[in-house]
């Protein structure tokens, strides 16, 4: 019995990541950094791949994490060369993407199809670039949006198809990489890099509106997104599913 509860009290006492390697894509900035954070306090050996080498390289050097990568991911071949010598991936969590915004009508096709090329296809190729690095029990995890359930016909009606259908992904590869386990994170309104990127000078009358509206009057941050992607990587019975973490927005 004494044995028994000195094995329960040492299981406890390791920390949920702890020995095992994440591969953060996107985890130079916003939500992917804040994750990178959460999952080398947790434990994790963290390798994080930005699009910008001296970023990249910056960011692990000063956040101590163990290695780092640059690569964008709508290129394959860069995909390749990035990961060609990582070693095996105990949780990988896809976070990179721009917000590409563009009415149907109006809009460069090119930047309209990036939606799909960074949420969809960079998916498919960072997969079929690893292989059998991922191991049989590793979690995948996917970001799509709260735009899948509330598009506002402003030039988001793309990008918020190209969410939906990776929750859809997801859920397909559930059962098809199974036992390796995928989840999406649906993120609602949250204070990030990316937000003054997509919007320019008109991201302070932005906030202002959400917020008005928002049932919480104010937006998420970086670091309260991150803390459900560990979640997704920690719960080993979290699989085929779509968190959401919008302060309930999409109602």
């Amino acid at each position: 019995m004494t044995q028994t509860i000195a094995a329960a009290e040492a299981n406890e006492a390791r920390l949920p990541l702890e020995d095992k390697h994440v591969l953060i894509f996107g985890g130079t900035s916003g939500i992917g950094l804040a994750t990178a954070l959460q999952a080398k306090a947790a434990g994790a050996r963290v390798t994080v791949v930005g699009l910008n080498r001296d970023r990249s390289r910056r960011a692990a050097e000063q956040h101590g994490f163990a290695d780092w990568r640059a690569a964008n991911v709508t290129d394959p071949e860069a995909i390749r060369e990035a990961l060609s010598d990582v070693g095996q991936v105990d949780h990988l969590v896809l976070l990179a993407g721009s917000f590409a915004m563009g009415k149907v009508l109006e809009a460069d096709i090119c930047l309209l199809r990036l939606a799909y090329e960074e949420r969809i296809w960079s998916v498919v190729h960072i997969l079929r670039t690893l292989g059998d690095k991922l191991a049989q029990d590793a979690s995948i995890t996917l970001v799509s949006g709260a735009l899948t359930h509330r598009p506002d016909g402003n030039g988001t009606a793309i990008i918020a198809s190209a969410c939906a259908a990776v929750e859809v992904l997801g859920r397909g590869l559930a059962l098809e990489l199974a036992p390796r386990r995928v989840n999406t994170l649906s993120p609602g309104p949250i204070d990030t890099p990316l937000l003054g990127k997509a919007m320019g000078e008109a991201r302070d009358g932005f906030v202002r509106a959400i917020e008005a509206q928002h049932p919480l009057h104010r937006f998420g941050t970086a670091e309260e997104t991150a803390s459900a992607a560990v979640f997704l990587m920690t719960n080993g019975y979290m699989n085929g599913e779509v968190l959401h973490i919008d302060g309930g927005s999409r109602l």
